[in-house]
């Protein structure tokens, strides 16, 4: 008796050491939907961009055949629309494309009358990305969330009893005195820190700071005692 096998949800595995083997497109999109990349993001003006050069090299890891296009139209890589651009990037993962669309933006994320060269390519790199998003990876960021599926809710640090609707606000400022840290501006770091005025939370948020970062705001405590 022949097996039929749905051609959606089955593929030739991408990965290297399973050459020839059928597997489950799902399994495979699962693995991304799972993966944390908080590490690798910043935050502009409320919004969270995740560098598109990791995403990529995640991208190929998962698929070393994975491929993305530029949609042209004309001559022009964007889509004019009265004055404004529209981009589109289609990228190709365990054999499937999916395309996205991303608004060339300014840094207050509103649409730029005849952008530059400069804008329109930055524009694509984060389309590719978000259409990354779509295969699975990073999703969350886009669905608005802190983790990914699967993943662990904060637990900042054992014995400490902090409330739940408190944890994101903690984890924000977290990263808030890191992108601080990171930019040599520790007054301001310094002040995020104390804006976390309870105890409990203060120790939480205490517990997910890098060790280098506590360190600093210990001695630029102490330099203000």
């Amino acid at each position: 008796m022949n097996t039929k096998y749905d051609k959606e949800a089955l593929i030739l595995s991408p990965k290297p050491e399973q050459k020839g083997h059928l597997v489950d497109r799902s399994e495979l999109i699962n693995e991304l939907l799972k993966k944390n990349v908080n590490e690798h993001t910043e935050k502009k003006n409320g919004l969270t961009y995740l560098s598109w050069a990791w995403a990529w090299a995640e991208a190929l890891k998962a698929d070393s055949s994975a491929s993305y296009k530029v949609e042209m139209f004309g001559d022009k890589c964007f889509m004019d629309i009265n004055g404004t651009a529209m981009v589109f990037v289609t990228v190709t993962m365990f054999g499937k494309p999916m395309t996205c669309q991303l608004p060339v933006m300014d840094y207050r994320n509103k649409a730029i009358p005849k952008p530059d060269a400069f804008a329109v390519n930055t524009s694509i790199m984060r389309c590719m990305t978000k259409a990354l998003s779509l295969h699975g990876l990073a999703l969350y960021l886009y669905a608005g969330e802190d983790i990914p599926e699967g993943g662990a809710t904060i637990k900042p640090t054992d014995g400490v009893i902090v409330d739940k609707s408190r944890e994101n606000i903690i984890a924000d400022v977290a990263i808030a005195v890191q992108d601080r840290f990171e930019a040599n501006d520790m007054l301001g770091a310094y002040e995020e820190y104390l804006g976390i005025t309870d105890q409990e939370e203060k120790v939480a948020l205490w517990a997910l700071l890098p060790s280098n970062v506590r360190s600093a705001l210990k001695k630029h405590g102490e330099s203000l005692k």
